[in-house]
């Protein structure tokens, strides 16, 4: 039996569209109510890049927390803020309600991607309820009242994801050049995600078991990684004598050794060491002196502080309650309980498009336990959870209503892991 969710209803395209207009005419009243409504909160590192990007353009040194030049955070969002600070000029008028504002329209757009990803791997009646849950998810919302790297981040993300998925499907050398150049854009916002280009054709050469293919495509994606982050790297060369790639913050992988966040445990003196340094000599003591701690912190600790509470933004007040209370928090809560289920359910039969996403996730996940954990952590993983729940939850419903109504033949194992039109190859 395949369990195809794009049948739980049929939809006619009028219908559709009427379905679609309506959830995003919400989204747009949720967003720009939000901006209008509250007091937003400027955050400390907000007040940091403000320094940064008026010091770069009023004096031409790229540098942040400092006065000399340095690669401590990647370009991408500082130059979006300096483009803007110049539009509106920064002199006259405070640029970051135009920052807000544009932030809104971007997360539509990005919103709409999530959509695309979604009707690219499973059925219709999963991504309309993606893009529901999506619209109203609070911190969706939140998000664009912070000057901060989450929603321009999440829109390369997805739409990196969006082209990946049409890498894998085309195999042309310009859609992988394409899907590469995205990856570099969404590195200069987020230096992290670079870690993905090798597991991801890693997963393309298991699938497909095409060396040649799987090579060819990795080059191209490699090469418009390379472009764009080459006048960075570039840059870093000339000024700074040395080869950075992404960024040279260390402060949030040492800050990630403190078990529970006690930066005053004492474990190590620091006093004439560097912050990588530190961070060494920690991890030393702690796996090795005090094992249990630091296996648990650096497991189930730092996941239960990135995904056991939503992502507030910078902070606003009065509090925006995008849903009643205590349905933001519930739906938060559901959503990160129920992924262990989704991932199995993917992972069993992982020759499909999905398990780019579950991939992504899982990768990004492990890569942020090495690093001081953070609720702002989940925001970018958030749709892909949001997408891998309802496929699952979908499929299971459909399993069960065919169980009900005696028309299915198949066990619950084989029911809840074929989804056909649910998850496409």
């Amino acid at each position: 039996m395949y369990i195809n969710t794009s049948r739980v209803f049929t939809y006619k395209k009028p219908l559709l569209i009427t379905f679609i207009i309506l959830i995003f005419g919400m989204a747009v009243y949720l967003r720009l109510d939000f901006l209008m409504s509250v007091n937003h909160h400027v955050s400390h590192d907000t007040l940091n890049y403000d320094i940064m990007v008026r010091q770069l353009l009023e004096k031409g040194i790229y540098a942040y927390k400092d006065s000399a030049p340095n690669a401590q955070v990647t370009p991408g969002y500082p130059l979006f803020m300096a483009a803007v600070y110049t539009l509106v000029d920064y002199h006259k008028h405070d640029p970051l309600p135009y920052i807000r504002y544009i932030q809104l329209i971007i997360s539509l757009v990005t919103l709409w991607m999530i959509y695309k990803v979604s009707r690219k791997v499973t059925g219709q009646t999963a991504s309309l309820i993606v893009l529901l849950v999506c619209s109203v998810y609070p911190p969706f919302i939140w998000s664009n009242g912070a000057v901060l790297t989450e929603t321009l981040a999440t829109f390369f993300l997805m739409l990196y994801i969006y082209v990946q998925l049409l890498v894998f499907e085309k195999k042309t050398n310009i859609s992988a050049l394409l899907g590469g150049a995205l990856m570099g854009l969404l590195v200069l916002t987020r230096s992290e995600f670079l870690i993905l280009i090798l597991p991801v054709y890693a997963f393309h050469f298991f699938w497909k078991k095409d060396k040649k293919l799987t090579l060819r495509l990795l080059l191209f994606t490699c090469l418009g990684t390379g472009i764009v982050l080459s006048p960075w790297v570039i840059r870093n060369a000339v000024t700074l004598h040395e080869v950075v790639i992404a960024s040279t913050q260390v402060n949030p992988f040492q800050a990630g050794t403190y078990p529970d966040k006690n930066y005053e445990d004492g474990l190590v003196d620091r006093h004439g060491k560097t912050q990588m340094e530190v961070a060494k000599e920690r991890l030393r003591i702690g796996f090795t002196e005090h094992t249990w701690q630091f296996t648990k912190w650096y497991t189930v600790g730092k996941l239960k502080y990135i995904y056991s509470k939503m992502y507030f933004g910078s902070g606003h007040s009065p509090l925006y309650p995008v849903l009643p209370s205590p349905l933001g928090s519930t739906l938060h809560l559901a959503l990160v309980y129920f992924c262990p289920v989704a991932l199995v359910a993917h992972i069993r039969r992982w020759r499909q498009s999905i398990t780019l996403l579950t991939l992504i996730l899982i990768i990004m996940t492990l890569t942020r336990l090495a690093f001081v954990p953070e609720y702002r952590y989940n925001y970018t993983a958030m749709p892909i959870i949001i997408i891998m729940d309802a496929i699952t939850g979908i499929a299971i419903l459909r399993w069960v209503w065919q169980k009900v109504t005696k028309s299915g033949t198949s066990g619950p194992q084989e029911g809840v892991a074929n989804y056909a039109e649910c998850t496409r190859k």
